[in-house]
């Protein structure tokens, strides 16, 4: 069992900000929109934060562009490794290109073809090592303390929390009075910095995590209360395939969400299939992971009928072919 510890003290709302100024001239502020099909589903006013319109698809280019921006000129020079499925890489991967610094980006062997494809256009140097993220980790890890390069973190990092969570400045910006807000979960860095803003900002929000039941190392943790691995098969949102979370984000998690449900593969598919069809919104399978828990009414209890909820879409880097197959499927 972890020490209780407010280790979420090393993010706080001023860094948040701080990340959303850093970014205002680089990344997108991304669309909110209702949605009629999951409103009518759930009973309350469901609006889709559509992070998969975000520059490379995904909302991980706000906390790689937030940590990579505040590292020293000379450690930036050096050069940058990180380990991802694919969408970290991708962000990690533009911004380096953008300042002209050498990127390293360690993938599972089961990326997805798109991700890799798009992470070497962007200019980083792709090495597929393992066949889970967290081997792909190992294997960073490594390669960082041989070679001398800066570890950007895919989530259990602050500057990489206070990057997403200006998402969560956005979100109540534009929803000031809102009642539920339904998150992804993988690492932990996504719902640890929207948790952070929303707790400072709106603490009658209720925060609920989402993730697959064939990998949830964050539920599994919390319900633990100690850091717990879990892993049982693969999964479609190949992006939260994260077994063991992060020390950082699993604190703030621990600390700040209120909830954490699982959803199951096939309703994974028909949420994506769903997004498709009805919202022509193209979502992966952890981007469509808070839809499924609202279009099969995974919620808990007194968060859905007649509440404000808004539910984050976090990328949208899916292989065509795939998404195909799910649509005709469904």
């Amino acid at each position: 069992m972890i020490t209780q510890v407010h280790t979420h003290t090393a993010v706080d709302l001023a860094a948040v900000r701080a990340a959303q100024a850093r970014l205002s001239a680089h990344a997108r502020v991304t669309p909110l929109i209702p949605s009629r099909v999951l409103s009518e589903t759930s009973g309350g006013a469901v609006f889709l934060k559509l992070e998969n319109l975000q520059l490379t698809g995904s909302f991980k280019f706000r906390g790689a562009f937030n940590k990579i921006a505040t590292l020293p000129p000379l450690t930036q020079q050096r050069g940058v490794i990180t380990v991802s499925a694919g969408n970290h890489a991708q962000g990690v991967a533009l911004y380096a290109r953008l300042l002209g610094l050498d990127a390293t980006v360690v993938m599972p062997l089961s990326a997805p073809r798109s991700k890799q494809a798009a992470t070497c256009g962007y200019g980083a140097r792709v090495q597929l090592c393992g066949e889970t993220f967290d081997a792909a980790r190992a294997a960073m890890q490594e390669q960082a303390a041989v070679r001398g390069l800066t570890v950007v973190d895919p989530y259990d990092d602050p500057a990489v929390i206070a990057g997403q969570g200006t998402i969560g400045l956005e979100l109540l910006a534009a929803l000031p009075n809102l009642d539920t807000l339904v998150v992804p979960i993988g690492g932990g860095g996504l719902i640890a910095g929207i948790a952070l803003v929303a707790r400072a900002l709106s603490p009658h929000t209720r925060i609920v995590g989402v993730q697959s039941q064939a990998v949830h190392g964050m539920a599994a943790s919390v319900a633990a209360r100690q850091l717990t691995t879990h892993r049982d098969g693969s999964t479609i949102a190949d992006g939260t395939a994260v077994a063991t979370p992060g020390t950082l984000t699993f604190a703030m998690t621990q600390a700040l969400v209120d909830d954490i449900v699982l959803v199951s593969e096939l309703e994974i598919r028909q949420a994506m299939a769903v997004l498709a069809q009805r919202h022509k919104v193209v979502a992966e399978g952890a981007g469509a992971l808070t839809s499924a828990a609202l279009l099969f009414d995974k919620l808990p209890p007194g968060v859905r009928v007649g509440k404000r909820i808004a539910a984050v879409v976090s990328g949208g880097n899916v292989d065509l072919p795939v998404l195909a197959a799910i649509c005709q499927d469904a």
